[in-house]
């Protein structure tokens, strides 16, 4: 077993997108293809300066930056607590699981519609949509993380006569940790989504907005820069939420080092 090198992604991610980068140029050049169908690299790359220069841009982007946050704050908070109490209260869990199956299969698109009519077109909205798409995963892996707790170790607190909050902070938290963090990495991934949803179909403000305004002005540099907007604020968030785990467990295999078979 060995470790896998920490600047491993650091060399090939960049040197990836830089040969995806080069194949595009020279097959919209060749091919010419037409920019209204597939701009060409530097064109986006001229484009994606414009946008960022233009002040209105920034606005767009702080709203949208402020509804994930929001709804992901909101929804890891939500998926904390009700995985806790599912995960330590079996009888609940099974008398609430059709009900969370069903909210779970539901396409929150097809909410928004209703959370139009009840909080109208603004941040409101957006952030619901968010904290519901991000509440399932961290709730489903807390739940998960509770119940995984070895019963030796169990036995052990109950030796040394500790209670149920004593077992609860001492032993079930920390068990509970590596799977809440999981499902947070899944969970902001999805509160990007979630948000840009929202904006795209019910927003006056934000990215999503702006990929509607500049598809219907079928400008097509414009709309592949917000995307590249788009997925720089993406990767910025997942990588804030995966950095939190070198704080908060850094004992844990999946923050120390990744061990693949040598």
């Amino acid at each position: 077993m060995r470790k896998v090198p920490s600047i491993l992604p650091w060399i090939t991610t960049p040197a990836l997108l830089i040969v995806v980068t080069v194949i595009w140029e020279v097959a919209v050049r060749t091919f010419e293809i037409s920019p209204l169908v597939l701009p060409a690299p530097s064109v986006v790359f001229q484009e994606l300066i414009v946008v960022l220069q233009t002040p209105v841009t920034w606005s767009h982007i702080q709203t949208t930056i402020t509804e994930i946050v929001l709804g992901f704050t909101f929804g890891v908070l939500a998926g904390l607590v009700v995985g806790v109490i599912l995960g330590k209260a079996p009888l609940i869990e099974a008398s609430v699981r059709p009900l969370i199956i069903a909210l779970e299969v539901v396409p929150k698109v097809a909410l928004i519609p209703l959370f139009v009519i009840w909080f109208g077109f603004g941040m409101t909205t957006k952030v619901i949509i968010a904290a519901l798409l991000a509440f399932f995963p961290v709730m489903l892996n807390v739940l998960l993380g509770i119940r995984s707790v070895d019963p030796g170790h169990r036995d052990v607190m109950r030796s040394v006569n500790a209670g149920r909050w004593k077992t609860f902070t001492h032993l079930e938290v920390k068990s509970m940790m590596p799977h809440m963090f999981a499902g947070m990495e899944t969970a902001i991934v999805l509160a990007v989504i979630g948000t840009i949803v929202g904006e795209y179909l019910a927003g006056s403000e934000g990215l999503g907005y702006l990929v509607v305004r500049t598809l219907n002005e079928l400008n097509a540099p414009a709309l592949f820069a917000v995307i590249i907007l788009l997925a720089a604020i993406g990767l910025i968030m997942y990588f804030l939420v995966t950095s939190m785990k070198r704080v908060f467990i850094p004992w844990h295999e999946s923050v120390y080092g990744r061990r693949v078979a040598a």
